[in-house]
């Protein structure tokens, strides 16, 4: 019921009767607001009364309420009485009952029994039961191996060429290192560090040449068998009758890291607990006429002035000539090493060199040493007075010569180089390589390329190289070897053997071994570097081998 402004004005009563119906209303609201309050929030126990904070707070909610609808002192007491009965008449919720946990079966393990055997009566009468013998778990099922690649190799390519002498290669099989699993790659190069000695023992590093060797047998057999028997040479007529060293691989230079560390002065060992092994793997290289030599690193240097790298060098010499001798390789076994550094002073440093050899080295060690020109020191020129006044054989390097040339033709050192290998009853040897495409400086220069695309001019003169062990010194190692075979006609290659080339050679280089870390394998063991082809293991001060000088 609403009345006009001017009726209250006249009528007081009335007036005050409406409002007091206002403010019941406002006051049920507000009962019934915290009604719902009071049931929605969970009851406060006795023994613990309401926070100052709370309370604080709800004071201000009713200020505002009251500011709002202008509800008098008086009547917001009142309203308090109607919450404090809400209160204590509305039971508190109480918090829902929790699920009893279940508790864990243990489960009984049963003795497990080797087999199983049922008896069931087969029905024929004769009282006897039937044994039947539970079915056999099926093994899982072995994973199936890659197939192999195919490869597209392309055609060579065909020359002709009067040369009758060996190809061979380097250090490393590429098809057999490269083989998957890791575990069943084939190669000989295995080393450490002196850290991985401390922590594993002599014994460790000794089954590392063990290895090496094991593998050496394997590379050698792989050499006899991945070209055809039959040569191309006799097929076409070029030749009445093939000689034995004219057939497939049969020139091989081993690592000089068979043995890690053997020639080290304070870590070095002797071979004999590996003689039976090595003299194994020189029996399956005589048995099939494969040459084997060596190349020992850079760092043995015969002219230096300081005497501890010169005995440094030596006992490096020895090692490698122990391992040639355990085999039972003839004398074309041979170990090529370089000059050495100038020191300053070349011939100074050739006086030395000639006064070691002659006056130092074993009469052993000596009847296997040869020299070889290198591209930075000492050139054809330099070496061959001391070879031929000392009867040290010298192995001819097209490529240093290329790049550190005589004023001697090379067609002329290579006859008085070959005079020697002559009077020593050794069969001549040289080496071939190509700086990489696009080189220019010569650093680049240096760094050999992945195969040689021709052999020289002078392998094609009589009486100057046509018969003589050619080493290819190329980074795709066996492959190079393979390719000139193709191109000349010198063998029938196996198609299973090749593998094509890389048409993008970059003329940059991994580096030398000695400035960079090898590849770990288990245990700590490490394979050799690109270096390995040429023996160069790294040049250290003095050259002393970076990786064997103690810490």
């Amino acid at each position: 019921m609403r009345f006009s402004g001017l009726y209250r004005h006249c009528h007081p009563l009335l007036f005050f009767s409406e409002y007091s119906i206002q403010m019941a209303m406002v006051q049920r609201r507000a009962s019934a607001r915290i009604r719902t309050m009071a049931t929605a929030a969970p009851a406060a126990t006795s023994s613990s009364p309401e926070p100052e904070r709370d309370a604080e707070t709800s004071t201000r909610k009713r200020k505002r309420v009251a500011r709002t609808v202008k509800i008098i002192p008086s009547q917001l007491e009142a309203v308090d009485d109607d919450r404090d009965k809400l209160s204590s008449l509305s039971p508190s919720p109480s918090p829902p009952p929790k699920k009893p946990r279940k508790q864990r079966k243990t489960k009984v393990q049963k003795p497990k029994t080797k087999s199983k055997v049922e008896a069931v009566d087969d029905g024929d009468g004769d009282g006897k039961p039937e044994t039947i013998s539970p079915k056999k778990p099926r093994k899982p099922r072995a994973s199936r191996p890659k197939p192999e690649p195919v490869y597209v190799i392309p055609d060579v390519e065909r020359r002709e060429t009067k040369f009758r002498g060996r190809l061979g290669y380097a250090c490393l099989n590429t098809i057999l290192r490269s083989k998957r699993p890791a575990s069943e790659a084939v190669f000989c190069s295995r080393t450490c560090r002196i850290d991985s000695i401390k922590k594993n023992g002599m014994e460790w590093v000794k089954d590392l040449g063990k290895r090496n060797v094991q593998d050496l047998m394997i590379l050698i057999q792989w050499n006899e068998d991945n070209v055809c028997v039959q040569t191309a040479l006799k097929r076409r007529g070029v030749l009445t009758s093939v000689p034995s060293f004219a057939q497939k691989i049969r020139f091989l230079r081993i690592s000089s890291e068979m043995f890690p560390f053997a020639s080290h002065p304070i870590y070095g060992y002797s071979l004999d607990y590996c003689s039976d092994l090595l003299a194994q793997a020189g029996a399956l290289a005589n048995k099939y006429g494969h040459r084997i030599t060596t190349h020992p690193g850079q760092f043995t240097q015969l002219g230096s002035p300081k005497p501890n790298v010169v005995e440094n060098s030596i006992r490096e010499l020895k090692y490698h000539c122990e391992m040639l001798d355990l085999m039972g390789i003839g004398k074309d076994g041979v170990m090529i090493i370089h000059g050495g550094g100038v020191y300053d002073d070349k011939p100074a440093a050739l006086e030395r060199i000639k006064t070691t050899i002659r006056g130092v080295l074993p009469q052993n060690v000596r009847e296997r040493l040869v020299l070889e020109n290198d591209e930075l020191c000492y050139n054809a020129e330099d070496l061959l007075p001391i070879c031929e006044s000392l009867s040290v054989p010298l192995v001819f390097d097209y490529h240093h010569d290329a790049l550190y040339p005589s004023t001697i033709p090379p067609s002329t050192i290579i006859q008085r180089a070959n005079a020697i290998f002559a009077r020593r009853g050794i069969r001549p040897k040289q080496h071939l390589s190509e700086p990489r495409p696009g080189a220019e400086t010569l650093m680049e220069r240096r760094a050999h390329a992945d195969r040689c695309e021709k052999l020289p001019a002078e392998l094609e003169m009589e009486g100057v190289a046509m018969d003589v062990d050619l080493m290819i010194e190329a980074k795709d190692k066996e492959q190079a070897v393979l390719q000139l075979y193709r191109v000349y006609g010198l063998e029938e290659v196996k198609h299973e053997s090749l593998r094509p080339p890389n048409l993008n050679q970059s003329k940059e280089t991994k580096g030398r071994k000695s400035n960079k870390k090898g590849k770990k394998g288990k245990g700590g063991e490490e394979e050799e570097g690109d270096a390995e082809e040429e023996g160069e293991r790294g040049v250290g001060v003095d050259g002393v081998d970076e990786a064997q000088v103690v810490d």
